[in-house]
Parts: structure tokens; sequence; C-alpha cells
């Protein structure tokens, strides 16, 4: 081990003493998942005291700070787990702070910022990614002369994450060969691999990125820490530009592998650890779900991070939607029939027959100038799955009718 890791390592060590003050060791949980002929565990980071791992930097970092610097007043700027991090600490430690979150932040995690913190805290929307927001949390800081709390890139934060890793040690359900861990920052997957690597030199760590906020796998390949454009990803606890300084070499020396994964895959993901496991998962904390997928795990113990669950229902409604669409279990077909009585009771019944249970019906007599030579008839369904859903318009074919598939916007309304 390096002098870093030993450094890091040993402030894992101190951060043990402060953590457990306010939140207890997470559990472990074996998933069942579709295709995935492994033993999985899941790190059940969301069910932490603020739902996601991050609890545990903020309040290893503010504990750590002097009186003098907590009276000074905190700022922070974060996605929304960060933020109810330090309100919680702040809370406990009876200082204010000042969280500045992106203006996208879901409405929940604003209200849990509220609920954790109270009067020790206030919220400033700015920006509209983790970047622009740190940058006018920064701008902030030197103005009022405060302390900033850093929500990864910093080597009390990172250490007060990796005490996530020793309790997966502890579990007795290892060792585990590989691990997967998402990263923004990198904080997580710094403290993480770190001290994983220090107590079981042979396990494999997968870092874990949104496709469209890939900067840390874009730093590993320049050798250097660089910025992207943008960043553009639903999972918006991790959508993050720019890497931490500090943790770049954390995460080059630890971490074996990055993996980067589509928005499409978490809503897959989304659907299969809601189905089979009755579990919210926020989009960053599914990569670690969706990476099982890309590398075989046949014959190995695995762990994946599942890092918060911190979800508002808009957007777990739009998931199960889309998810449901993706993996043709919803869809919507068009046919054009003749304007007389019992053409509808026609397609009913083959729908019946196929098993298809109709959702909404869509019944226009104006598609055509002369409705005589036609009326449009739009059907969604709920089937069993792509081949289901074939089966069904081969039916409508087989029957005399020309029906095609066409986009399902809503089926809530």
């Amino acid at each position: 081990m390096s002098i870093l890791s030993d450094r890091l390592s040993a402030e894992i060590l101190q951060a043990r003493q402060r953590v457990y003050t306010v939140g207890e060791p997470t559990p472990l949980q074996r998933l069942n998942l579709p295709g995935i002929q492994a033993p999985v565990y899941a790190k059940r980071e969301d069910l932490g005291p603020i739902r996601a791992y991050k609890w545990r930097g903020a309040f290893n970092c503010m504990a750590a700070l002097s009186q003098e610097a907590r009276d000074k007043g905190i700022v922070a700027a974060s996605a929304g787990n960060h933020a109810q991090g330090v309100a919680l600490a702040a809370r406990v430690l009876n200082c204010h702070a000042t969280i500045f979150m992106p203006r996208s932040t879901p409405e929940v995690k604003q209200t849990e910022v509220r609920r954790h913190g109270g009067r020790h805290v206030k919220i400033m929307l700015h920006g509209d990614c983790y970047d622009e927001t740190a940058a006018a949390a920064h701008e902030y800081t030197e103005t009022h002369g405060c302390t900033f709390v850093h929500p990864y890139d910093d080597l009390v934060t990172m250490a007060g994450q990796g005490t996530l890793a020793d309790e997966v040690v502890m579990s007795g359900e290892g060792p585990f060969d590989r691990a997967y861990v998402a990263i923004g920052g990198g904080g997580l997957a710094a403290g993480v691999s770190t001290l994983a690597k220090l107590l079981n030199p042979n396990v494999k760590v997968i870092g874990v990125e949104p496709e469209g906020a890939a900067c840390m796998k874009a730093s590993l390949e320049a050798g250097h820490v660089v910025s992207l454009p943008t960043a553009n990803t639903i999972a918006d606890g991790t959508a993050v530009k720019t890497p931490g300084d500090k943790v770049f070499p954390y995460i080059r020396d630890h971490v074996d592998q990055i993996i980067t994964i589509p928005d499409t895959e978490l809503v897959e993901a989304f659907l299969d650890v809601m189905e089979k496991h009755k579990m919210v998962v926020e989009n960053s904390g599914l990569l670690s779900v969706a990476a099982l997928r890309h590398l075989s795990c046949q014959g190995l113990n695995v762990v994946c991070v599942l890092s918060g669950g911190n979800m508002d229902v808009i957007t777990m409604a739009s998931l199960v939607q889309h998810g449901l669409i993706m993996r043709g279990r919803i869809f919507t077909f068009s046919v054009l029939l003749p304007d007389r009585p019992g053409a509808l009771l026609s397609i009913a019944d083959i729908l019946a027959r196929e098993n298809g249970n109709v959702i909404k019906l869509e019944h226009n007599q104006f598609v055509n100038i002369n409705r005589q030579s036609g009326v449009e008839l739009k059907v969604t369904l709920e089937a069993f799955g792509h081949d289901h859903k074939d089966r069904i318009l081969e039916a409508l074919s087989q029957a005399g009718y020309q029906a095609h598939e066409v986009d399902t916007t809503d089926f809530y309304h």
C-alpha cells in the first residue's frame, strides 16, 4: 500500500469512532435478479438514516472540524444526498449549514434536507448540475468566510464513506470476489476500494458511471483529471462533470475497471429490483445493479453498493412507464376499421382470445375526411412481454386487420 492509501486507511479507522453516533451499519441482502448466475449481495445504503450513504462522509468531516470552523458556518454543494448528510450533521452538532443544490434537485430531496436539518439549514438552488452549483457554493464560502464541506474531494469525507467497506467485510458473507461501486465525483469508490483492497487484496473493484457523465473514465484515459463539457443522465446523484483531484489517485490505484451504463439500462434495473425485491433505489444507486450484466459473474461472490433510495414519486412513475414499454409489457397499436356496428367488437374478441388486457381505447372517426373509408382505433394493452405482443399483432393480421404499433406516450390518462 502507498503512503496515500495508508493515510486514508488510518482516517477510516478514525471514522469508525464518529459515524455510528448518528447511524447504524446497513445490512447486506441477497438479490435474485434475472439472468445473473451468481450470489449477489446488495449493500443497502438506502436503509441508512438519510436513505443514502452520504451521511457517513458528511458527518465524519463535520465532526472532525474544530468548533471554531463549525461556528463560521458550514457551506455545502450537493445534488441531494450529501445535502441531507450535512443537514443531519448540522442538527446533531448544533451548527448552521447553507446548502447549495441544483435547480433540478427532486423535491423529495429538498424536503428531506429540511426535515433532517430543521432550523439549522438554508437551501440555495443554483445551476443545472453539480459543478455549477459547487462554483456558486465556493464563491459564497469565500465571500462569507464559511467552512466548505466537500461531498467527495476530501480525505476525511472519503474516510467516512469507507466505513461502508468495513461493514461489508465484517458481514460474514464474504470473502467477495468482486465489488461494484457507483462513481460520481469518486469519494465513495475511493474510500471503499482503498479499504477493500487493504482487507482483501484479491477483490476486484468495479467502478460504474452513467454513460452521459463518465468523468472518471475520461480522466483515467487521459492520465489526469479532465472536465466533461456536459453531464447528461437520469442518475442525478452522479451527474458530475469533473472528478476530484484528491480522489483521482485512489481510483487510479485501487479501482480495477470502470463500466459506463446508458440510462435505458437504469430503467430496466429499476424494474428488476422493484418487482423482485420491492425496493425503491434511486438511479445512481442502480448503476451497480445494471453493471452486473456487463461482466460474467458466474462462480463469483459479488457485492454491489446500492448507494441510495431517495426518489420522488413522479420519477418512479416515469421509470415504471418507460420500463414496461421497453420490455413490451405495455404497447399501443393503431388499426383502421370500417365505420359500422360490431367492428370494435371483433377487435375486442381477438384481444380477449390472445389474453391482451386493454388499458385504454381511442376511437377517432375524423382521421379521414370520408369516415366511410375507415375510422382509426388506437388501443393501449398490457402484455407479458415482446413475444406476447408479437402474437397479438400477428393474430390481428391473420384476421385481416393491418394493425401497426405506435408510440405509447402515456397510459396514466
